[in-house]
């Protein structure tokens, strides 16, 4: 105790400068006093009588005390020190040397640490005894936008390839790119994951992150650049690029050699990376790209007039992303981009969606960010009368068509959709000046199974145990089935559930599999068999 209390008094030292010497406020006399005549006498009087600790306080503020230390297991009085700081409008900072479950070491440096800080002298020879501690020089605060320290789960970067016999793809989500030796094909690669990209974590329907649609455009883009090809004709979704909380995923991105006609065909591909699982590769798109089409521009929207346009109804999208969670649209802050939207007098919609200012900075190093074109097509789910998803099933968008990027780096843009028949739209962004930045000829959306959502591959092909469709031939799903009890579930017709004749069967039918997930969900049903009707 004896050393505490040399150690505490040495520190105090530094921050209370009375007469070049330690001085000892009594909270039973409110002033300075000689350690000396703390005898019985003292202490009975400070059992006896009114403790002085505000104005004790107050006095040490006064006398130039800079850094007040709390030394006890656990601080009860830093809250009545800081009020009466605040009410003497004194600028100091409390510590506290111990917490409750923190006796350790550990705790009694961090305070050390932020005694230190704030201006006292620790004598570092005992804090680091032996190691010859040293000043080193770090860059000035803050570090916002710029990085200076190394981070393992940020390095995934393309860094130089070429000695790997890569070259640089330039682009955030791609890392290499390498064109076949015996072929006009080429190879772009890259990694995924929510440590690299933490803003894909703000991208989930029904709680399960997918990978935009849009980044998967974006990644078609720039392997059309690679062979100078300018448009993407067609692009189809074949299955959602999902990522896992832990770990990341590899993507490929193929476009093989041209036709006769210029067309080539790019397909983008994903795996689950782990070092000792070799887990199949997934094809989420096929795609076609074509050459030619950036003089085109007879066909498009004249974005350069009024805006908004002469006789749009401003469209009330307050509460938008609210009522969009509500459907299973999980959309966090990087993909909430609309600001404002207009219903032209032809039924088209008009709106003006932005990037948020953390992603800026990363907008010119893609084509488009995948983002700001996911936040225009979230237009279409204000309801174009074209596959708006306002019967509450949830869709994802399913194919592109004509899709052709005019101008790269946006970071806010205007947008026109219109319908084009059936569940298709179109849609045209232009800058702040009328210049249009990239035209999607055809998007189509469609309903999805949450159900089959939410699944990232875990290898389970190569596990004992799988689970597996059985087709019941004709229908005859009573005489086949080998469980004859519990509730059957029948997803889909209608006529077939007027076969399912099985003694104690209760037969419960859904239109979808999505139906029959939100009810396993809410438990109002707990499938034994359940019937699937493709």
């Amino acid at each position: 105790m004896e050393e505490i209390r040399e150690e505490l008094l040495r520190a105090l030292a530094g921050v209370v400068p009375v007469s070049s010497r330690v001085a000892f406020y009594s909270t039973v006399t409110g002033e300075v006093v000689d350690t000396a005549t703390l005898d019985a006498g003292y202490w009975v009087r400070n059992l006896r009588e009114p403790v002085r600790f505000a104005p004790v306080v107050a006095a040490l503020a006064q006398a130039g005390a800079g850094v007040f230390i709390e030394a006890s297991p656990h601080p009860v009085l830093i809250a009545g020190i800081g009020d009466t700081l605040a009410e003497a409008g004194a600028q100091c900072a409390v510590v506290e040397t111990l917490r409750r479950d923190q006796g350790g070491m550990a705790r009694f440096l961090a305070s050390a640490a932020q005694a230190h800080v704030h201006g006292v002298d620790l004598d570092w020879n005992a804090i680091f005894p032996g190691d010859h501690p040293r000043h080193v020089t770090l860059p000035t605060y803050a570090f916002q936008r710029e990085r200076y320290w190394l981070d393992a789960g940020r390095s995934r970067g393309a860094g130089d390839v070429r000695g790997l016999g890569l070259g640089a793809a330039d682009h955030p989500l791609l890392g290499a790119a390498v064109g076949m030796a015996d072929s006009d094909e080429w190879l772009l690669t890259g990694w995924l994951s929510l440590s690299t990209h933490p803003w894909l974590a703000d991208h989930a329907v029904h709680g399960t992150v997918l990978v935009p649609g849009t980044a998967l455009v974006d990644l078609v883009i720039r392997a059309g650049d690679e062979v100078g090809c300018d448009e993407i004709e067609e692009l189809t979704l074949q299955a959602p690029l999902l990522l896992p909380e832990r770990g990341g995923v590899q993507i490929q991105v193929r476009v093989r050699a041209g036709e006769p006609d210029g067309r080539r065909e790019a397909m983008v591909y994903s795996r689950l990376a782990e070092e000792d699982i070799d887990h199949p590769w997934t094809c989420h798109a096929v795609a076609v790209l074509v050459g030619g089409a950036s003089g085109r521009g007879s066909d498009v929207w004249d974005a350069g007039g009024v805006w908004p346009p002469v006789g749009a109804r401003p469209v009330d999208v307050e509460g938008f992303y609210e009522g969009l969670a509500g459907r299973g649209y999980a959309y966090g802050p990087a993909f909430q981009g609309l600001r404002a939207a207009w219903r032209g007098s032809g039924g088209e919609l008009f709106a003006e969606v932005v990037l948020p200012e953390e992603l800026r900075q990363d907008a010119g190093r893609f084509g488009i960010h995948p983002a700001l074109l996911d936040a225009a097509l979230q237009v279409s789910l204000l309801g174009t009368g074209a596959g708006d998803g306002e019967d509450g099933q949830t869709r994802l968008v399913f194919a592109f068509r004509g899709v052709r990027l005019l101008a790269s780096g946006a970071g806010a843009v205007r947008v026109r959709l219109t319908g084009v028949g059936g569940d298709a739209v179109r849609v045209e962004l232009a800058d702040s000046v009328g210049e249009l930045v990239a035209v999607v000829g055809s998007m189509v959306a469609r309903s999805v199974d949450v159900g089959l959502l939410g699944v990232v591959d875990s290898g389970v092909g190569e596990s004992l145990f799988g689970v597996e469709w059985v087709e019941l031939a004709g229908g005859a799903a009573g005489d086949s089935a080998e469980v004859s009890g519990g509730v059957w579930v029948v997803v889909g017709s209608e006529s077939v559930v007027e076969g399912l004749v099985v003694d104690g069967v209760e037969v419960v039918r859904f239109a979808d599999m999505g139906s029959l997930g939100r009810a396993v969900e809410l438990g109002e049903v707990v499938p034994g068999v359940v019937v699937w009707c493709v």
